[in-house]
């Protein structure tokens, strides 16, 4: 009995001397810690005031602080940029293919490829937007009652096939339609910037050409309607012009060939009418009237060599 009882004692007298020891331990890197903060506070505090009083010594310190700081920002930024350049490559846009406004000859059937291709060479832009106008300007033409190839002669007449075209009384887009005139017209599209839309730009195009026919009552008439010199002696052979385009693109269809390079013939000129003696002639050139812009379309490009010489629209319609 006594054995276990003196081990007893021992145990808790041993628990005893340990709880002591960690205390005072603790107690001891306490005080410790205190007093270290203590001195590098006082330390801190009195490097501050000699700085203060040391205006070198202050500037110094802060041009260095400045260079690293913008070091680095310098380097966060290029670490973004290098993160962010592929991201955003990788992501891409899914939809902007199905925005293209472009479609692979191969699959138009074999008339309207003949027609893209062409066009195409002839007027130096790519194959598969060019498609997609042909293929366009072929359901437009079902739809309306209007020949496909007189649609496609007229934007090659009016913007040599560059949707951004504008003329200088402001005709704009593929059909060199007056857009400020025909602003009705853009509204189902979104606004005047459709414009530069090129089926956009396709499709009120057709419809300013399809009122100016009827409202003319043949192909000839309403393309002197579409240049605006319905009202004058003249067009300055736009519509020969434009009838001579759709020829070569009819004969395509026929499966003949045409050369690229192919110059649209010379309209005739008629002769100018004598003036009634005692009266003033009259300039009845839309080269000369071309102070009043029409309202169905502008001054073309005339980007391609064979289109030179189109003149300006003269005549001031509304439909």
């Amino acid at each position: 009995m006594t054995a276990p009882r003196s081990w007893k004692r021992v145990q808790s007298a041993t628990a005893q001397s340990v709880r002591v020891f960690i205390a005072d331990l603790g107690n001891g890197l306490l005080a410790v810690s205190h007093n270290s903060l203590a001195v590098i506070g006082l330390a801190v505090l009195s490097v501050t005031f000699v700085i203060g009083g040391r205006a070198d010594v202050r500037g110094m310190l802060e041009e260095r602080a400045l260079d690293w700081l913008v070091e680095r920002q310098e380097a966060r930024s290029a670490s973004a940029t290098q993160m962010d350049e592929p991201t955003l490559l990788a992501q891409g846009d899914f939809s902007a293919v199905d925005r293209a406004t472009a479609v692979d000859p191969s699959e138009l059937n074999r008339q309207q490829a003949a027609v893209a291709q062409w066009l195409s060479r002839r007027y130096k832009v790519a194959p598969e937007p060019v498609g997609r106008l042909v293929q366009e300007a072929w359901s437009l033409g079902k739809r309306v009652g209007l020949e496909p190839t007189l649609i496609l002669a007229i934007v090659a007449i009016e913007s040599s096939f560059n949707p951004f075209a504008q003329s200088a009384v402001g005709a704009q887009g593929l059909m060199q339609v007056l857009t400020r005139v025909h602003d009705d017209k853009y509204v189902a599209f979104g606004g005047n910037h459709a414009a530069f839309d090129p089926l956009t730009n396709l499709r009120v195009g057709v419809q300013v050409l399809k009122d100016c026919i009827a409202k003319a009552g043949s192909v000839e008439g309403g393309l002197r309607h579409y240049v605006g010199a319905a009202n004058l002696a003249s067009d300055g052979g736009y519509a020969f012009k434009v009838l001579a385009e759709q020829e070569f693109l009819l004969q395509l269809i026929k499966g003949r060939s045409v050369p690229v390079t192919a110059r649209l013939p010379v309209p005739p000129v008629s002769p100018p009418a004598e003036p009634v003696p005692g009266t003033t002639p009259t300039l009845t050139s839309p080269v000369n009237q071309g102070s009043r812009p029409s309202a169905a379309a502008g001054t073309g490009t005339g980007a391609n060599p064979v289109l030179q010489g189109k003149p300006d629209r003269v005549a001031a319609l509304s439909y």
